[in-house]
């Protein structure tokens, strides 16, 4: 894919996690004492990027996210996850009305970057799957959707070129690599490339629940394993949205802040 900006252009790198209310985070990223009321604030200050994903559990009220709208500073920005609704059960067309309202005040206040549609693993690469990718992103087409897929058998050129004649962002992964799962390959689709990292928590993927899923923190070397990938992709892209899913423990932020040191050194980057 060609380029899609110049060369005196820095590409801008936004790093954060996927939620930040979570009870294990405290003491390890929100200080002892600090009042629930006050997490959101505190989570502002240490990143400017958030990964709404309580949106896949249940659909937010307008009312709700005007008040998140609120909270968040105007120089910072948010992509929800798609509802499971749409993602795991393929009733789009019953989520896409309450979906798209929930947008609407960070839409206004220019906030929301994007819907992370994240699809379960049997979710393959077959031409009715690809019909009800193009219908689910057509219901709310002036926003940006980018597609995390879980199989590898996504990975093909044919499925890059419909993605970019959809205008859909490819979701590079850092997962465990089980049996077809997609390998942690840097790709996009759309001028804004998007990481997400999962954990290599290989023993509990499937075994475990969610939170057992994602219980593991990278250590120093396995982070920088991603910086030459991000190096080139930030020769070709406008930006750069990563998110650290590793959310037990508090590991997402822990790891999310060391990335982000990591990621200063490279030229031609401004990290947000």
């Amino acid at each position: 894919m060609e380029k899609v900006r110049s060369a005196e252009t820095p590409t801008r790198i936004w790093v954060g996690t996927s939620g930040f209310h979570f009870d294990d985070w405290q003491e390890v990223f929100y200080p002892s004492g600090l009042p629930r009321s006050r997490w959101l604030d505190y989570y502002a200050k240490s990143f400017r990027v958030l990964e709404l994903n309580s949106s896949y559990y249940r659909i937010p009220s307008a009312a709700s996210m005007q008040r998140l709208a609120e909270k968040m500073p105007e120089t910072h920005g948010i992509v929800v996850k798609a509802n499971r609704l749409t993602t795991h059960e393929y009733k789009d067309e019953e989520a896409s009305g309450p979906f798209r309202s929930a947008l609407e005040p960070l839409r206004e206040k220019w906030l929301l970057r994007g819907v992370l549609a994240q699809f379960p693993w049997s979710f393959k690469n077959t031409p009715g799957n690809l019909q009800y990718l193009a219908e689910v992103t057509s219901r709310t087409n002036d926003v940006q959707w980018f597609v995390e897929f879980r199989h590898r058998s996504w990975l093909v050129p044919d499925v890059g070129a419909f993605l970019r004649e959809h205008a859909i962002g490819f979701v590079s992964v850092d997962e465990p690599q089980l049996r077809d799962m997609m390998p942690p390959v840097a790709k996009f689709t759309v001028p804004t490339a998007y990481i997400r990292f999962h954990g290599r928590n290989a023993a509990s993927w499937w075994a475990g629940g969610g939170a057992d899923r994602y219980d593991y923190r990278y250590n120093d070397e396995e982070l920088k394993e991603w910086v030459g990938k991000v190096a080139r992709l930030s020769g070709q892209v406008r930006e750069i949205l990563i998110f650290f899913n590793n959310c037990k423990g508090g590991s997402a932020a822990i790891n999310a802040k060391t990335m982000r040191e990591l990621l200063k050194a490279l030229p031609g980057v401004e990290v947000q």
